[in-house]
Parts: C-alpha cells; sequence; structure tokens
C-alpha cells in the first residue's frame, strides 16, 4: 500500500501552512500494481465506486461501508485499487493491493467489504 505522489506533496504542504482536504473519494480497480500515480493497469470496469471511512485510529483508518461493483462489464482478474478524489479524471490519492486475486465474470457483482480496506 502506498501513498501517492499527489497525496504526498497536498500533505507535506500541509505542514507549511497550505490547506488542503478531500470531500469524497472513490475506489477504482486494477489488473495489477496501479504504480505510484494510480494510473498502470486498470481494469476495463472503469467506474469508480465511492467508498466512506471510519474515524483513524492508531495511524489507520478503515473502510465504513461495503463498497460494490454491480453487474460488471468485463471477466477479468482484480489484484489491485486505487483511492481518487473524483468520481472520473482527479487525483490518486493512495494505491494498495487487495488481500486476494478476485476472478469476476461479466454481469458478476465484486464488493470490497467493510472495514476490509485499510489506509496506513
Amino acid at each position: 500500500m502506498s501513498i501517492a505522489n499527489y497525496a504526498e506533496d497536498k500533505l507535506l504542504d500541509t505542514i507549511r501552512g497550505t490547506a488542503f482536504s478531500v470531500t469524497n473519494t472513490y475506489i477504482k480497480l486494477h489488473l495489477g500494481d496501479p504504480g505510484e500515480d494510480g494510473t498502470a493497469n486498470p481494469a476495463v470496469e472503469a467506474t469508480r465506486q465511492e467508498v466512506t471511512w471510519s474515524a483513524a485510529s492508531g495511524g489507520t483508518m478503515a473502510s465504513a461501508a461495503t463498497v460494490t461493483w454491480t453487474n460488471v462489464s468485463t471477466t477479468e482478474d482484480y489484484t489491485h485499487w486505487s483511492l481518487w478524489d473524483a468520481a472520473t479524471v482527479g487525483n490518486c490519492l493512495w494505491t494498495g493491493a487487495l488481500s486476494a486475486t478476485a476472478s469476476v465474470t461479466a454481469g458478476d457483482t465484486f464488493q470490497i467489504t467493510a472495514a476490509s480496506l485499510t489506509l496506513d
């Protein structure tokens, strides 16, 4: 799991007094490591789903609710995710790997259950 370059810069800027906040966050699926900027190995299922978070504690923050993709567009194997500040375009904030490869068939529903997505 890695904080993205964009978010690193924004968080560092807060130390010198530049405000930074994110209103909503969205998860995008990947077929391999998305890289520091979240653009490598994108899944064909390109819909980003909004994710909400529990309060941070002990340097970790977990997803507060299950994130669901209904009727996925393509048969593929998801291995990674990226976190964005917009439903389309926007800035990558964080990237990480799923705990196990998720093989889906077109038309399936794919879910990341509450509290299983963590940032630390």
